[in-house]
Parts: C-alpha cells; sequence; structure tokens
C-alpha cells in the first residue's frame, strides 16, 4: 500500500499536467494500456483471463470506472489537495458498506469519528470559492464508488488473481470512455503523449499493489497507509501549481484526516 500510494501521488500530479485534455479521454488511454498490459501478464502466468465470479468482477469494473471518471474530474477541476482529501473519505465509504458486503463489524463510535470527517469537508467546500457544491458532489461521488470497488476487491479475495481484477477495470472503462470521448476529443500534442505513458505506467503498478493489499488485509486498517497521500498532495500541489489554502481549508483538511484516521486505528 505504500508502494501503491507514491505512485498514485505521482499519478495524479501527472492527470493535472494536462488539463487541456479531457478526463475521459486521459481514463480512456489509461484504459487501452491497462488492458493490453494486464492481458500480457496474465497470459505469461497462464492465468484464465475472464476468471471465475464473473458477476462480480463485472461490478468491481463498472464501480471502479465510475470511481475513477469522476477522481479524474476533480483532480482537473479543483485544487490539488482539496480533491485528495475528498477521495480520502472512501475509506470512510468502505468501512460503512462493508458491515453489508463483507459482514465486517463496526463500533458504533465510529459513526462519531464519520462525523467529523464529514465536518470537515463541509468546511473545506464553504470555504475554498475554488471548489463549486457540483464537483464536492462529483468527489464524494468518486469517494463511494471506490469504497464499493474495495469491498467487491474483498470478496474475492479467495476467488480471483488481483490481474485478473484489474483486467475487468478497463473491459469496463473503455466502451464506456470511448464514446462519451467521441463528442469531447482533444487531440494530444508533443508532451502529451509522454505524460499520457506515463499516467499508464503509474496507474497500472499502482492499482496491483494497491489489490494485493486489499485482498489480504482488514478494510479498515490497509487503507491508513495511503494517507501520505496527502502530504505529497500539499507538497506537488504547491510546486506544481502554485496552489495554497486559507486556514479554514486546512483545518477542514486536518478534520477529514482525523476521522479517518481514528476509524482505521480503532482496535473494533
Amino acid at each position: 500500500m505504500l508502494i501503491a500510494g507514491v505512485l498514485f501521488a505521482f499519478m495524479n500530479v501527472s492527470v493535472k499536467l494536462i488539463p487541456h485534455i479531457p478526463a475521459l479521454e486521459i481514463i480512456l488511454f489509461r484504459s487501452v494500456f491497462s488492458l493490453i498490459l494486464t492481458y500480457f501478464f496474465l497470459k505469461s502466468k497462464n492465468i484464465p483471463v475472464l476468471g471465475n465470479n464473473k458477476k462480480l468482477l463485472i461490478l468491481r469494473g463498472i464501480a471502479g470506472s465510475v470511481g475513477l471518471m469522476a477522481f479524474f474530474y476533480t483532480l482537473q477541476t479543483i485544487p490539488l489537495a482539496s480533491a485528495v482529501t475528498i477521495n480520502f473519505l472512501a475509506p470512510i465509504f468502505t468501512t460503512i458498506l462493508g458491515i453489508f458486503i463483507v459482514k465486517e463489524k463496526v463500533a458504533s463510535r465510529r459513526f462519531i469519528y464519520f462525523a467529523i470527517s464529514f465536518v470537515g469537508v463541509v468546511i473545506i467546500q464553504g470555504y475554498d470559492p475554488r471548489i463549486a457544491i457540483t464537483d464536492l458532489l462529483i468527489g464524494l461521488t468518486a469517494a463511494f464508488a471506490m469504497g464499493i470497488a474495495y469491498n467487491i476487491i474483498r470478496k474475492l479475495k479467495t476467488t480471483e488473481d488481483p490481474l485478473v481484477i484489474m483486467f475487468y477495470f478497463p473491459l469496463i472503462t473503455i466502451p464506456i470512455a470511448s464514446v462519451i470521448s467521441l463528442f469531447v476529443w482533444v487531440q494530444p500534442q508533443g508532451w502529451d503523449w509522454v505524460i499520457l505513458l506515463a499516467i499508464g505506467l503509474l496507474t497500472q503498478f499502482a492499482q496491483y499493489f494497491m489489490t494485493m493489499a486489499y485482498q489480504n488485509a482488514n478494510l479498515s486498517k490497509v487503507a491508513s497507509l495511503s494517507y501520505i497521500g496527502i502530504i505529497y498532495a500539499l507538497g506537488f500541489g504547491f510546486v506544481f501549481f502554485g496552489e495554497t489554502h486559507n486556514l479554514y481549508t486546512y483545518l477542514g483538511m486536518i478534520l477529514v484526516l482525523a476521522g479517518v484516521i481514528l476509524n482505521i486505528t480503532s482496535k473494533k
């Protein structure tokens, strides 16, 4: 998960470096790259490409696609650190959904921690004029969809190889992104191609390490290792894009992280 976090941080920066390329178009390039590479690895290991539990694999692909599309949109439209912070609500959704999907028990005090994070999100949105309510809702949609995807990954731990789970992601995403991209296509130029390739490579390996982590550890515990990402987001946002935040926004970020960290470090 630590390796995945570093790779995702650089991927986030790469996406923000090409704001003139529509998010869905970036996802399309990323998905084609991922499909080809994952298929190659599956064949080299003689692993059945379509897996065993196709219904859950398709649902994971749909949830992952929605989450990725929504998250890439927020990366391009709001400050990097704010987009990443809102996306950090995914483990809270993962924990809540885990009650119903994988039957994990959740102590009642955790809902207090959830409330702390929710207040943080409200503060971030309310005191940062760069974040419209629509962008916030799209960011929350991304976090919720990822929560669903992470739970499905956990349910597939005993039946599917991580590469099979990863294969269904682009398999579902490519048809959706292809159709929509026809209406918003922007031809990449020069360094755009290098950045798109970097996004494909970084995301591919980050997804692989993340999938392994969620398959082999407690859902709420493994998520704790991803929160170093907010440090990268703040640093990269300032260095590469000159992004700064007011004190209220920083307070909101602290509350979001505090609620999530309290949640994932709770013993019960």
